[in-house]
């Protein structure tokens, strides 16, 4: 239990930037309609300065 809680407490202090840089999360999502029927895509993705690291679902 107390090496969640320190994982947890690693993680918020990245997230804030008191290590450095904070690292920018973003979602985007799609949704279209063809001829082919419905399909919808997600990418997620983590920016930190010139590094962005995505993973794209979808089709």
């Amino acid at each position: 239990m107390r090496s969640l809680g320190l994982i947890a407490l690693l993680m918020a202090l990245a997230a804030c930037g008191a290590d450095g840089e904070p690292i920018r999360p973003g979602v985007n999502a799609a949704i279209g309609v063809g001829s082919g029927g419905v399909h919808g895509a997600t990418e997620v993705t983590a920016s930190r300065g010139n590094w962005t690291l995505g993973l794209g679902l979808g089709g």
